[in-house]
This record gives structure tokens, C-alpha cells and sequence, in this order.
């Protein structure tokens, strides 16, 4: 029986899962983990233009705290307690020979969930990436920033200090957030819900998207949900209430121009935000 199939009848009886379930589910569930974090797998990624989510791979995550208990991990100056399958992280136990193999950066304070994938080149400041989230080679994860459950993180990206990708879990079958190659969030941002940034697009700092915000090309005054399209540069912005103008204002994210990827790479971040 393949994983995907022992992983989707188990999730037809998720309240009966616990840490007595059989030895083969407890085998397949944690194999799903090790694939993720190992970049073997991915919960989401691209095919044939589009973005596909793999949902026992998520339903695998989500039943992984069914069937192991709880722990305590005890350091110098303090205690925790967590699920004992992502209670050590990522990188617990590791030495020169395994940092030297994966390949990336990480300074201190970062805490990795153990299932997350974690690309060669990649520096990681003090930040937090939970399990099932991928990040591509060469990204940087800036001081304080958060890549969330399940969210997929380009390559060559710029994750800016304080910002958010936001993780998503449940339901299964929805899309987590996707932030594509080559793309610049800017610093105290928060891209949530599943939303889609496009390859090469630049988010001035302090951005707020999820699925309600409205996306307004104000070149064509077109306004569009969930998706900011490739080599776009957005900053926040705000719309009226057309039928009542006194109302206040709601938040919106302006597409201000779209480069093309030569543009992009020949101007910087600034230079882009200037309009």
C-alpha cells in the first residue's frame, strides 16, 4: 500500500489515531517527516505552470501530533515542552559534517522544526521556520522573520526583518502560502493564507496580503484577490467607499509598475520603490 493511501485512510479516521496506532502508520507518518525534511518532498509545488498542493503530505504532518507524546527538553536557563517528534529541531546533534552537507548558514537563536526543508546557501538569522515549510537555495531569512507551516519560499529571496510567511494547516486541501523565486518582502510584512507571489516582484516594507486584501493595478484600475502577478512592485495603499465616502478607508496593495526581469536585475530594491 503506497504512503498516500495508508496517509488518507488514516485521516478518514483521525479520531481514532493515537500514539497505540499501528507500527506501519506510525512508519509511514514519520517517513512523510523525514521526506519533507530532506526536501525529498514538498507539500506544494509547481506543475506544468501551476501550483499543485499534495494533500496527504499535510494530512501526514497534522496526524504526526496524533501519535506522539508529549516532552521535555531541559537547557541552562530554561525548560520546554512540545510534541517529542519536533521537540529537538532540525538540526539537533548536528555537527560540522552535517552543517558542511546541507550546506546552509545559521547563527544562533533560529529555531528549525524538525520536517522543514532548508535550501544549500540559505542564511538563516535569527528567525523561526515551522515544520513542512521549504525554503530554496541562496533565500535569506532576515532577523526576526517566520516562514509558517506548510509555506514554500523561492530562491534567491529576500525574507525582510520582522516580516511573516504566513503558515497554513488546516484544511488539508487548502494552498499554503507560496512565495516564488527572486522575490524581495519587504521589512515588518505579512503575506498570509495562501496567497501567491509572483517570481521577481518587490513588497515595499509593511505589506498586509491575505485572501481578502484587494490588489489594485493602478495603472488599469483592475483589482484582484490572492495573487500579486510576477516582476510586480506593491506598496500599501488604501480604497474609499464609493457608495459612502466619509466611511474610513480599507488597506489595499498597489501594484505601482511591473518590471520586466532584465529591469530587475539591473535596479535596486529602492530605486524600484520610487515612483
Amino acid at each position: 500500500m503506497s504512503i498516500e493511501k495508508v496517509i488518507n485512510e488514516a485521516w478518514d479516521n483521525k479520531d481514532q489515531i493515537n500514539q497505540n496506532s499501528e507500527k506501519s502508520l506510525k512508519e509511514a507518518i514519520d517517513q512523510v517527516i523525514m521526506d519533507l525534511d530532506t526536501g525529498k518532498s514538498r507539500v506544494a509545488e509547481k506543475i506544468d505552470g501551476e501550483w499543485k498542493t499534495h494533500q496527504h503530505l499535510k494530512k501526514a504532518i497534522m496526524l504526526s501530533f496524533r501519535i506522539h507524546g508529549m516532552e521535555t527538553l531541559a537547557g541552562p536557563y530554561s525548560s520546554w515542552r512540545d510534541k517529542s517528534n519536533i521537540l529537538k529541531g532540525k538540526t539537533a546533534g548536528w555537527g560540522d559534517k552535517e552543517f558542511e552537507e546541507a550546506g546552509f548558514r545559521m547563527v544562533p537563536n533560529s529555531p528549525v522544526r524538525k520536517g522543514s526543508f532548508i535550501g544549500k546557501n540559505v542564511v538563516l538569522m535569527p528567525c523561526f521556520v515551522n515544520i513542512g515549510a521549504y525554503i530554496d537555495q541562496g533565500t535569506m531569512m532576515d532577523t526576526f522573520s517566520r516562514a509558517g507551516s506548510c509555506c514554500q519560499i523561492g530562491k534567491n529571496c529576500h525574507i525582510s526583518a520582522g516580516s511573516g510567511v504566513g503558515g497554513v494547516l488546516e484544511p488539508a486541501q487548502a494552498q499554503p502560502t507560496i512565495i516564488e523565486d527572486n522575490v524581495f518582502l519587504g521589512a515588518m510584512s505579512e503575506v498570509v493564507e495562501g496567497v501567491i507571489v509572483g517570481e521577481g516582484s518587490v513588497l515595499s516594507m509593511g505589506m498586509y496580503i491575505g485572501q481578502s486584501t484587494k490588489i489594485v493595478d493602478r495603472k488599469s484600475g483592475e483589482i484582484t484577490y490572492g495573487k500579486i502577478p510576477p516582476y510586480s512592485v506593491v506598496v500599501p495603499g488604501s480604497l474609499p467607499d464609493k457608495k459612502n465616502p466619509s466611511a474610513p478607508s480599507l488597506n489595499c496593495a498597489v501594484i505601482i509598475k511591473q518590471v520586466d526581469e532584465r529591469t530587475r536585475s539591473k535596479t535596486s530594491i529602492n530605486d524600484l520603490l520610487r515612483d
